[in-house]
C-alpha cells in the first residue's frame, strides 16, 4: 500500500463515473489501467501522480472517506451533502457534471386529484429520508420515510408508499413505471469535496488540485 503522504481521491461508481473520468483526465490525472479492468476487484489505484491515488466507492460512500480523513478529495453529489449536512466537509467548486434533480414522484393517476399542498403526513419510500423530512417540514406535513437503496419505483405499485423522492435525469424510468414529477426538491450536480483537516495541514497540494479541477471544470 501507498504511504500516508500520498493524497487520495475518492471518485463515485456508477453512472456519474462516466462524466467525471473525463473531468479527471482534463485535470491531467491518468489512472493505471486495472481502474477500467471490469473484472478487477482492485480498489485503490495509482495515477499519473506519485502523490496522489485514486479509490473508487459508492456515490454515499464518497462524503465519509472525505468527512473523516480517510480520503482528501473527492468527487460527489450535492444530493449526498445535503443528506449528509451534519458531516464538515468542505466543498469548494461545482464540477458542473452529473446534471440531474432530486423530486417527488408519484403514479400518474393520482397526479391529477392528489394536491400536494393538502397533505398533513404522507408516506414516501427514498434513500434521501433527511432531505425528504426537511422538505416536507418546512410547510408542515410529516413525513415517514421507508429507507430504500434502490428500485424506489417499485413501492408505489407494490403497496409501499405511493410517494418516492428520487434521482431523476431524463424521467425515462419514471415513465416506464407510471410514475410523474409532481415536486421539485433540487437541482443536482457533482461538487469536489475536500477534507478540511487536509486542507489546513497540506494547503499547498490541496488547492492546487483544487485550482486544477477548477480549470478543467470551466474548459469542459
Amino acid at each position: 500500500m501507498r504511504g500516508n503522504e500520498t493524497l487520495v481521491l475518492a471518485l463515485p461508481k456508477g453512472r456519474i463515473l462516466g462524466e467525471v473520468i473525463p473531468l479527471v483526465r482534463r485535470a491531467g490525472i491518468e489512472i493505471e489501467p486495472a481502474f477500467d479492468d471490469p473484472d478487477s476487484r482492485q480498489l485503490r489505484f495509482a495515477t499519473s501522480h506519485p502523490g496522489l491515488d485514486v479509490i473508487r466507492v459508492r456515490n454515499f460512500d464518497v462524503a465519509t472517506f472525505v468527512a473523516f480523513g480517510a480520503a482528501h478529495l473527492g468527487v460527489a453529489g450535492n444530493d449526498v451533502l445535503m443528506e449528509f449536512e451534519y458531516l464538515d466537509i468542505y466543498a469548494p467548486l461545482d464540477l458542473k457534471v452529473g446534471h440531474c434533480r432530486l423530486a417527488v414522484a408519484a403514479p400518474a393517476e393520482d397526479a391529477g386529484r392528489d394536491d400536494p399542498a393538502r397533505w398533513s403526513q404522507v408516506r414516501i419510500a427514498t434513500k434521501y429520508p433527511e432531505i425528504t423530512r426537511r422538505h416536507f417540514a418546512r410547510r408542515g406535513v410529516q413525513a415517514e420515510c421507508i429507507k430504500l437503496n434502490g428500485a424506489m419505483e417499485l413501492a408505489p405499485s407494490l403497496g409501499l408508499s405511493r410517494q418516492i423522492v428520487d434521482l431523476v435525469q431524463t424521467g425515462s424510468t419514471l415513465r416506464a413505471n407510471g410514475l410523474v414529477e409532481i415536486e421539485h426538491i433540487a437541482d443536482i450536480t457533482s461538487r469536489l469535496i475536500v477534507n478540511r483537516a487536509a486542507l489546513k495541514t497540506r494547503a499547498e497540494e490541496v488547492t492546487g488540485w483544487i485550482e486544477r479541477f477548477r480549470e478543467a471544470a470551466d474548459a469542459a
